[in-house]
C-alpha cells in the first residue's frame, strides 16, 4: 500500500455518503454488496482501506463508476447537477454492513 492510503484523515473523508435505493438494495441482497458515493478523485485502494477502517469489515473487491450529472432545468435557466463517483464495495462472505443505526 502506498504512503497516501495510510492516512486516516484522507480515508475519513473519501466515503461521502451511502446510496440507499432500489438498485443498491437489491445489489446488497444479491452480491453481497454496498455502494458509496465517494471522492471523486478517490483511488480504489482508497475506498477499500476506508470501509475496513470505518466499518470494520473485510472488503473482497472494489468497483468505481463515473456518473455525469444531469442537465436540469429551473424555470428559465439551465443547470446540471455535480457529477459524482459511485464505488461499489463488495464484502467477504460471511460480512455484513447495517446502516439503520442498530449496533451489533
Amino acid at each position: 500500500m502506498n504512503a497516501q492510503v495510510k492516512d486516516e484523515g484522507r480515508l475519513a473523508q473519501v466515503l461521502l455518503a451511502p446510496i440507499i435505493s432500489e438498485k443498491a438494495t437489491m445489489v446488497g441482497e444479491k452480491r453481497n454488496q454496498v455502494v458509496f458515493k465517494v471522492l471523486r478523485d478517490a483511488t480504489k485502494p482508497e475506498i477499500k482501506a476506508a470501509v475496513e477502517l470505518l466499518f470494520k469489515v473485510k472488503v473482497d473487491k472494489v468497483a468505481v463508476m463515473n456518473v455525469k450529472g444531469k442537465i436540469k432545468r429551473f424555470g428559465r435557466s439551465v443547470g446540471r447537477r455535480d457529477h459524482v463517483k459511485k464505488a461499489y464495495v463488495c464484502l467477504q462472505k460471511g460480512e455484513e454492513l447495517n446502516f439503520s443505526g442498530e449496533s451489533a
